[in-house]
């Protein structure tokens, strides 16, 4: 069997940094592959802007922020298409202030295409969803409207994967709320916020999420804790793929010589959180740092600029940490992860990737 299904991550995930203009701006990826982005998430470097999330599913001109709880703003003048190979820019300050720098990650899924999953609705308990899918890739987009009051239990959501989901995240589109969130590595009764540093979080007895009850075509949620009747949703779901992306934790050192992750594949994007005490969400990647060691950061949680410290490299297979700090290296601190790859390790041919 071959070692990947991707050779190419750049046809499924790419990151582009650029200039603002202030005016009309084409964005061109420069990956391998061309992609047409169905997730767009966007930040400035060099000011304290706020994040910026649209996807294909919702519509471009629908914006959501990672760092807020805000609702769903009509915004037309962000982002105003895609393309075959990147996306339009109108004249927001958002993602093109004039001689702002920013930074692009962008996901591929199905071309803008969705499609009604029904598996949820008929479970036990649960919604028809709409999604946009690729399985290739393990990235769905889903969409529901919590249309009837589901009472105290759990309920069920289909997500099109084929596979286990094993990170998600959820926002309410309608009104002011957290962006709720799971990680393969946090307990059954526990829960991530995007939006704040803390740790882990739980209901007591209630479940936010119950990762036993996850199918590969349904995850569940709870219905008191994270959805409101009448209220419209989006999640983010993954799920692993061999050679491209993978979703796990590890524990700290302490040390400077610290934890090797293994991923599989040369990274081209991760984020680290530290899952058992209060830390930000940290973001890298390679094309703002295309050269050992890598050291600048944004937060998935605060709209700060760009920083420079706590150092790490992206090896042929996964990440070497090479600090002590307890973000990433507390000794005996529990952290997770998500990594998207630049290269496989060895592609299905069996041909290793080079060392950065």
């Amino acid at each position: 069997m071959a070692y990947t299904t991707i050779n190419d991550p750049s046809q499924y995930f790419q990151t582009k940094i650029y200039t603002g203009t202030g005016s009309s701006n084409a964005i061109t990826n420069d990956g391998n592959s061309d992609l047409q982005p169905d997730w767009i998430w966007g930040k400035a470097r060099n000011q304290t802007y706020n994040h910026n999330l649209f996807d294909t599913s919702r519509g471009l001109n629908k914006r959501l922020t990672s760092d807020q709880t805000d609702a769903e703003n009509t915004d037309s003048t962000t982002i105003t298409a895609v393309g075959s190979d990147g996306f339009t820019l109108g004249t927001s300050a958002n993602l093109n202030g004039s001689s702002v720098n920013y930074v692009a990650w962008q996901w591929k899924a199905n071309g803008g295409t969705t499609s009604t999953d029904t598996t949820g609705a008929s479970s036990a308990a649960g919604y028809n969803t709409t999604i946009q899918v690729n399985q290739t890739a393990g990235f769905s987009i889903v969409q529901w409207n919590a249309a009837f009051d589901q009472g105290n239990g759990r309920y069920n959501l289909g997500h099109g994967l084929g596979k286990i989901a094993d990170f998600i995240v959820i926002k309410n589109r309608s009104t002011t709320g957290d962006w709720y969130a799971h990680h393969k590595a946090i307990d059954d009764n526990d829960y991530l916020r995007w939006n704040v540093n803390n740790g882990t979080s739980n209901t007591s007895n209630r479940y936010t999420f119950y990762r036993p009850d996850f199918t590969t075509a349904l995850f569940n949620v709870d219905y008191n804790n994270v959805v409101t009747q009448n209220h419209d949703y989006v999640a983010y779901v993954f799920a692993p793929i061999k050679g491209y992306s993978h979703f796990g934790s590890y524990t700290g050192n302490g040390l400077s010589n610290g934890p090797f992750i293994y991923t599989g594949f040369k990274p081209k994007y991760v984020w680290f959180k530290r899952l058992d005490t209060t830390e930000n969400w940290y973001i890298y990647d390679s094309a703002r740092d295309p050269i050992n060691e890598i050291d600048r950061k944004l937060f998935i949680d605060a709209n700060a600029a760009e920083s420079q410290s706590e150092t790490l490299d992206f090896v042929s297979n996964g990440i070497k940490l090479r600090n002590t700090s307890t973000a990433f290296n507390a000794n005996g601190g529990f952290y997770g992860y998500a990594a998207f790859a630049e290269s496989p390790f060895v592609s299905s041919a069996g041909v290793p990737t080079t060392a950065r």
